[in-house]
């Protein structure tokens, strides 16, 4: 039973009674299409109108592109479509979730090595307020799932750390700084991420936890965010046995399955055991973790039969579209599970005020508020209260340039990535140049010879100091977040630690001591952005202290790797 007009809806009796009529003067056809959250592959403008037409989509989701573009489809979907749309976007880090000129703030875990929690309500904020701006209603984030295994290869820096507490207390105020903007959150990605070390992408992964263990962590966060009001959930890929056994005794092992599709997790746990009454969309309904479940025709529909209200993405618009109605004809989704994930999608757009608003999307001029001063100011305050050092056993810092005028960078990673984030070394090169040091990119060409042939007494002439720069970053379909060094024998690999004072820099993922355990001087920035390296720079050389705490074990359990 939905009640509209208790959280996350809060609908006053005029709105509930306007919900409940639009749904009554939808078609079949048009519930059906509510179902959908499409991805935004759509640029042509006869395009998008045909599509909108044709499906009636309830939601859509664009990528990261130039912001003024995104909003100018935002408009032109809106204004062709008989209900508003939920417009998506993966705001987990700031507004440049959808619009690349928007502002870079911080990844979670950013947020959760520094001490103070406005960090967390300002990234909400600027998630939200450029967001909107954009013409976005609707925010994949926070994820909220729990660093349990520091080999998981999509946590990592997503998430607010392996402490429940302190995930639950950022992701509070996250959701209260975005849905100040009139954003709606998506917890996710339940029933939790973070436990194995696998890829709900390409496989349906596995939350091992015992139930006593699972309502000491995740279903402790997902509780208090679900009273505090968090608008949607979205069911991961990931199976969590111990509660499906529960809730179903006597269920086999072939007969489990992730948070997408289980009755019980859906139904029993997330509904009853954890009251939550708003609207559940699947994660991406195209990760191998979904559809290698079984054939897609009866998984769509299973999904929805199981309690999500909504699908993410399509492989075939036209054939999943297909299958769910055809679902809905055979009886696996019944017409009252049906009036209920639609009523549910309604209520959702109520409760943001899109059924009544005239304009759905701002004005150009909203755009403004993307990278503006106040949010760049909060995000050097970030940088500043964040940026960890992690050891530094050998008593290497601050730097001098006349101690270590002379420095072989030695940079990881660090190229374009797919949502398009750009390499950073360049201006932590640029701003230790500005104080004095003379840096030097290592060259396989160059260096190798120095690093694998030549007597150790030429590197030490040649440089007083090597910095290695990584910025390896995590991405979906990626299983490992490892160093790979260069071949033959690890060309580049730190075995002259005890030859020249070496340190190491990790700006993307913090875990990277597994593979150098040698180095004595380590430093956690944890995101990639334009903020970070100068502020390094100044820690590096004492102008300001390193200020950060460890959100995570940065020593990934290893005794060797705290020497």
């Amino acid at each position: 039973m939905i009640d509209l007009k208790a959280k996350p809806f809060d609908l006053t009796e005029k709105q509930s009674e306007k919900v409940q009529q639009i749904v009554q003067q939808l078609s079949l056809e048009e519930k059906i299409g509510q179902l959908f959250c499409l991805h935004g592959d759509y640029k042509d403008t006869d395009e998008i109108k045909q599509v909108i037409a044709d499906y009636t989509p309830g939601a859509m989701m664009y990528r990261p592109g130039d912001s003024q573009q995104i909003q100018e489809i935002h408009r032109l979907i809106q204004e062709n479509s008989k209900v508003p749309l939920l417009l998506a976007a993966n705001l987990e880090a700031g507004g440049d979730g959808i619009g690349k000129d928007g502002t870079f703030f911080g990844r979670a875990i950013q947020v959760a090595a520094a001490e103070d929690e406005k960090h967390a309500y300002r990234l909400g904020k600027i998630a939200g307020a450029e967001g909107a701006a954009v013409g976005c209603n609707w925010a994949f984030a926070p994820v909220v799932d729990i660093n349990l295994n520091f080999a998981n290869p999509i946590t990592n820096v997503r998430t607010f750390g392996s402490d429940v507490s302190r995930v639950k207390d950022l992701a509070l105020q996250y959701i209260r700084g975005c849905q100040e903007e009139g954003v709606a959150v998506s917890i996710k990605h339940f029933p939790g991420d973070g436990v194995d070390d696998r890829d709900q992408h390409l496989l349906t992964s596995v939350n091992s936890l015992s139930t006593d263990e699972w309502d000491q962590t995740y279903g402790v966060v997902y509780r208090e965010l679900i009273e505090a009001g968090a608008k949607t959930v979205m069911a991961g890929h990931i199976m969590q046995p111990a509660y499906s056994r529960k809730l179903r005794p006597g269920i086999s092992d072939n007969e489990i399955l992730p948070g997408s599709l289980s009755p019980e997790l859906l139904q029993d746990l997330l509904r009853k055991e954890l009251n939550f009454n708003g609207l559940i969309v699947t994660d991406a309904t195209n990760m191998a973790g979904f559809s290698s479940c079984g054939k897609r025709k009866e998984l769509l529909p299973q999904a929805i039969a199981a309690g999500c209200d909504m699908l993410l993405f399509t492989r075939n618009l036209a054939e999943d579209y297909a299958s769910v109605l055809e679902g809905y004809h055979s009886g696996i989704i019944s017409a009252e599970r049906l009036e209920e994930a639609v009523l549910r999608i309604l209520a959702t757009k109520a409760s943001l005020g899109l059924l009544d608003k005239e304009q759905l999307v701002p004005d150009k001029d909203a755009l403004s508020v993307l990278r503006c001063d106040q949010h760049r100011r909060w995000a050097y305050e970030l940088a500043d209260e964040s940026i960890t050092l992690v050891k530094d056993t050998q008593n290497l810092l601050p730097l001098t340039s006349a101690d270590y005028k002379k420095v072989l960078v030695i940079v990881l990673g660090d190229v374009v990535s797919a949502s398009g984030k750009p390499p950073v070394s360049q201006s932590f090169i640029q701003h230790l140049r500005a104080e004095g040091f003379e840096p030097t990119i290592f060259q396989k060409e160059l260096h190798g010879d120095l690093l694998t042939k030549a007597p150790v007494e030429e590197l030490t002439a040649q440089f007083d100091l090597v910095l290695y720069f990584a910025n390896i970053k995590t991405a979906s379909n990626q299983t490992t977040v490892r160093i790979n060094w260069l071949a033959p024998m690890g060309v580049d690999v730190p075995w002259f630690v005890e030859e020249i004072p070496t340190m190491f820099i990790s700006i993307a993922n913090p875990y990277h001591l597994q593979d150098v355990p040698m180095i004595k001087t380590y430093i956690n920035a944890y995101t990639a952005n334009e903020f970070n390296p100068k502020v390094l720079v100044e820690k590096l050389v004492g102008k300001s202290p390193f200020k950060g705490i460890n959100p995570i074990d940065p020593f990934c359990g290893y005794w060797d790797t705290k020497q």
